[in-house]
């Protein structure tokens, strides 16, 4: 029964995330903002603003799909956002391209989520199937070398906590010195930036219960 209920809440909670990001943006999608101007616009200004006249805009597929890419320098828009002028688009433009400041900065936590990348990739494939065979087999150092690199990947979920909780923070400071948007404003930004960053936070809390779950198991079989 302990179980079920840890699947239930291991299940919900990236789900009712993901419920919480869709329904804020919907909501703010539909409001304009003040100064009227375009997802692509508002990240154009920041860029430019910050001297970063190299990184380019594009427009891309999907939707929520937003996101900056440090090996091309470009900040991708989904073309909701980018062509939009709501409170969303303007808010979620400005958080990308937060990334590329921490980029241009070196930002020490962005650095290190790069330097993980291969290596956190790799575990989160692979970790399962190293627990799985290790458990079928009785052999627990296949176990182990699971636990090992689902810690990897784990440690990436963590360390992007902080680069996206900056890069809001960054969005916000340039939306208000910019004067891109006014005060009432900012409230509705906020909103948007926050849930977007539950995502994140919900996806770390699920990777640390699994691996605090798998790692507790190979403990036990050890005694």
């Amino acid at each position: 029964m302990g179980y079920l209920i840890y699947l239930v809440i291991l299940i919900a909670v990236p789900l009712i995330a993901q419920s919480k990001v869709k329904s804020t943006y919907k909501k703010y999608s539909k409001v304009m903002n003040s100064n009227m101007v375009t997802g692509a616009q508002v990240a154009r200004k920041i860029l430019d603003d910050n001297g970063l006249y190299h990184v380019s805009i594009e427009e891309t597929r999907g939707t929520l799909s937003d996101h900056y890419d440090p090996r091309k320098k470009v900040v991708r828009l989904s073309s909701d956002n980018y062509h939009g002028y709501s409170a969303a688009a303007a808010a979620i433009a400005a958080h990308e391209v937060g990334h590329a400041i921490q980029d241009a900065e070196s930002y020490a936590f962005l650095r290190f989520r790069h330097s993980l990348v291969p290596i956190a990739g790799f575990g989160d494939k692979m970790s399962f199937i190293f627990i799985i065979a290790g458990f079928l087999l009785g052999q627990m150092n296949l176990v182990l070398i699971g636990v090992i690199f689902m810690a990897f990947a784990v440690l990436f979920q963590l360390v992007t906590l902080p680069v996206e909780f900056d890069a809001s923070n960054r969005a916000m400071a340039q939306l208000v010195s910019s004067g891109i948007i006014r005060n009432n404003e900012e409230r509705q930004t906020k909103k948007v930036l926050n849930a977007a960053a539950l995502t994140y936070v919900a996806a770390a809390l699920v990777a640390v219960a699994e691996l605090i779950r798998f790692a507790s198991i190979f403990l036990l079989s050890e005694e």
